[in-house]
């Protein structure tokens, strides 16, 4: 006999003596070959609120980077490519140069812009069921979907260009996924280039029940995305009563602002419409090579869109959005889930969480490898360990590969699976007589066993249940033909595909209306 046999057979008859002790009747393993894979589903309840964290900055640290964030801006300034933007920082206090581009923002201003900023926001979906609050309750993080993707890694695995009917596939996949909170609108082709953010944005609205992430293409573009997700909510009071979606708006490393980043910030003003403040800074191009220094610019060009948003659209949800990158000196390519991006993004995220007070967003999820494989799930694991560490309200990326240009169904349902492990193992555990087992641990006889009692039978499902994930012994893993976790996404993505209807969508009128924006754009932004 083997020693996997050896081994096999006294772990069963081991149980078999903890059953006879309980005057239990076991049943042998199963070794089925009908496989039927467990669907996600959410984490049962429990733990503290209290989260582990980790950190390169000490306080000390953090309050320079705020301090040196505050001297950039009145002593170096920024340029705004927006005119109107321009004239109303100069009244509000701010030099402008004669040109009107170059603004230096005093410091008392952005220090009245940060304490003006919310620190909480609901981010709504349509049916309510799915809505979000941050920062969240449990003290933990939501998950989002990557953006911008222009490719699609189909579950077989063959890449193509993605195009419209994936936007769907995006939509029921995010809407059936536990751990993504907010869906983003893909880059999709086979539409006009310039408003595909239109295009896409318009199939997201008619089959996503939760929340929306809106990325403007160009400058006429913002308006349009907002009007269509007025009509979605129902309305534009609707829309500023329950905002379900919210909106990119970047610097342009270094220290720029360009006019269509900032219409952006006064279009969502206008429908009360959250703002991801992002920065994408890469270290040795956009940036300085050290992270530190790439850091620093990051948290500067957020005070900047901090103040921006203060003036421009007063009182609109923010939640800072540094979007870290390096860049590969050997080959140009830039990379989001580098050790130097990935150290870099954990900085970023204790400034503006902890020196700034504000709501934070960044990559949690994502790697530089173009496929699924041991890679981009040991890139994506440390991004989602360390910046969840971090301190972030949000953890973007789920589902994208080549940093952040292609879209993998597969990894999404993957990636959801890190996520909830990530906060399972976040709740800090309750410690009080009933976790520490004392009655039952001062009353244990030599040889016993906790198999068959009452706390046992109490606390046996507060457990982390893996949906794709495996845990197998070899015979079962055997007798279902060596089935992968890949294997078990892809079953999780059929039966996803095959969902109902959710609540909340549009009608058919509002979807005929947002089809009607989307024409009216394509004439006025392409002619």
């Amino acid at each position: 006999m083997g020693n996997d046999a050896k081994s096999s057979t006294k772990r069963r008859s081991r149980r078999d003596r903890l059953a006879a002790k309980s005057g239990e009747t076991v049943a042998p393993e199963a070794a089925s070959t009908d496989f039927d894979v467990a669907m996600p589903k959410p984490l049962p309840a429990g733990g503290s609120a209290a989260r582990p964290s980790f950190a390169y900055l000490d306080d000390a640290r953090v309050d320079e980077f705020v301090e040196r964030s505050y001297l950039i801006l009145e002593e170096h300034g920024i340029h705004v490519s927006h005119a109107a933007a321009a004239a109303k920082l100069s009244e509000a206090g701010c030099k402008v140069d004669v040109d009107g581009r170059l603004v230096r923002i005093p410091r008392a201003l952005a220090e009245e812009a940060l304490a003006a900023t919310p620190r909480a926001v609901t981010l709504c979906s349509k049916s309510g069921r799915h809505d979000l609050e941050i920062p969240r309750p449990d003290n933990t993080f939501h998950m989002r979907t990557g953006t911008g993707a222009h490719g699609f890694n189909e579950p077989a695995g063959k890449w193509r260009k993605l195009v419209m009917d994936d936007v769907k596939a995006i939509a029921a996949i995010g809407d059936g996924l536990p751990e993504v909170g907010f869906i983003a609108h893909p880059f999709v082709n086979g539409v006009p280039e310039r408003t595909s953010d239109i295009h896409g944005l318009a199939t997201m609205l008619a089959n996503s029940e939760k929340h929306n992430w809106i990325q403007p293409y160009d400058v006429l573009n913002a308006r349009f995305l907002l009007e269509m997700a007025a009509v979605a909510a129902g309305g534009e009071e609707n829309l500023r009563a329950r905002p379900i979606v919210s909106c990119i708006a970047c610097s342009f490393s270094p220290f720029e602002f360009k006019e269509m980043d900032i219409e952006a910030i006064i279009q969502c003003g206008r429908y009360g419409v959250p703002i991801h403040a992002c920065s994408l800074p890469t270290a040795g191009g956009t940036a300085p090579v050290t992270m530190p220094g790439t850091v620093l610019m990051a948290a500067a060009e957020i005070l900047a869109l901090v103040t921006l948003t203060h003036i421009l659209a007063p009182g609109t949800p923010l939640i800072a959005t540094p979007l870290i990158f390096a860049l590969d000196m050997r080959t140009g390519r830039s990379l989001q889930a580098s050790v130097e991006a990935l150290s870099g993004a954990a900085m970023a995220v204790q400034v503006c969480k902890r020196g700034f007070g504000l709501m934070t967003h960044t990559y949690g999820s994502g790697s530089d490898t173009p496929d699924l494989g041991g890679q981009s799930m040991a890139e994506r694991a440390l991004v989602n360990f360390i910046v969840g560490q971090s301190g972030a309200d949000i953890l973007g990326g789920v589902g994208q590969l080549e940093c952040a240009t292609v879209f993998s169904p597969i990894q999404a349902i993957l990636d959801s699976e890190l996520g909830s492990m990530q906060r399972a193992w976040m709740r800090t555990p309750e410690i009080d007589d009933e976790t520490l087992a004392w009655d039952l641990m001062m009353d244990v006889p030599q040889g016993g066993h906790f198999l068959a009692n009452e706390h046992t039978l109490k606390h046996c499902r507060d457990v982390f249940e893996p949906s794709a994930f495996l845990k197998l012994a070899r015979d079962p893993y055997e007798a279902a033909g060596r089935r992968s976790e890949i294997d078990n996404a892809r079953a999780i993505y059929d039966r996803l595909m095959k969902r109902e209807v959710p609540p909340g969508l549009p009608g058919e009128d509002a979807v005929a209306e947002i089809n009607r924006i989307v024409v009216a754009a394509d004439k006025a932004i392409l002619d």
